[in-house]
């Protein structure tokens, strides 16, 4: 399966924030190399600049975010973090999305992509070797590097691509759940018995959560 990726913007900040809250303490060690509290998650996703870095997504249907990746732009290089919710990994995500961090820095213009994590992260260590980076451990801590060709006409459509296929699928996913929440309303005006209308409720809630 292949999962198309989303830029995020800046008023979708809350999704990346309750994206990376949703991980767990050891996931969040992985991920961040240390661990990382609910206040330390707050401030790094507060501290994005999104008119300098960029934050790709993978949405599923009810618009909850499973992967995402952060590609922060240095001098002449560029740092990509990526996290997959438990449960949706092995399945391609954090592929799709160092794929495209990588195609970022590229038409950025940098010469590097790197990434930091913990050195027992081995899910993210198998695919920084899948991309053919080279990977330094020392003290616990991994960081694995990458030359960045020089952006071209090809590098260039095929990000605008991937932006307009992304856009296309999120804004559908987003028309489809709105859908799906007018048809729960309407069932629960339907609804005659009490019981059966608390009930109906409910799960117009939680399909609204």
């Amino acid at each position: 399966m292949e999962f198309l990726t989303h830029s995020l913007h800046r008023h979708e900040r809350n999704d990346f924030t309750n994206h990376l809250l949703a991980l767990d303490a050891e996931d969040r060690r992985l991920r961040f190399a240390t661990p990382r509290s609910d206040e330390a998650i707050r401030e790094y996703a507060d501290g994005i600049d999104f008119g300098r870095d960029a934050v790709m997504g993978v949405y599923d249907d009810e618009l909850k975010l499973l992967g995402a990746a952060h590609v922060a732009r240095g001098p002449g290089y560029a740092e990509v973090g990526v996290s997959v919710l438990a449960g949706h990994r092995g399945r391609g995500i954090g592929n799709a999305l160092l794929a495209r961090g990588r195609l970022h820095a590229r038409n950025w213009g940098l010469a590097e992509l790197f990434t930091h994590c913990a050195a027992d992260n081995r899910a993210m260590m198998q695919l920084a070797k899948k991309h053919g980076m080279r990977a330094m451990i020392e003290s616990g801590e991994a960081d694995a590097f990458l030359a960045v060709p020089a952006p071209d006409p090809g590098s260039f459509a095929a990000e605008m691509l991937a932006e307009r296929v992304g856009v296309l699928d999120h804004a559908l996913k987003k028309q489809c759940l709105g859908m799906r929440r007018a048809a729960e309303s309407l069932r629960l005006l339907l609804v005659d018995d009490p019981e059966q209308r608390i009930e109906v409720l409910g799960a117009v809630e939680n399909v609204a959560a």
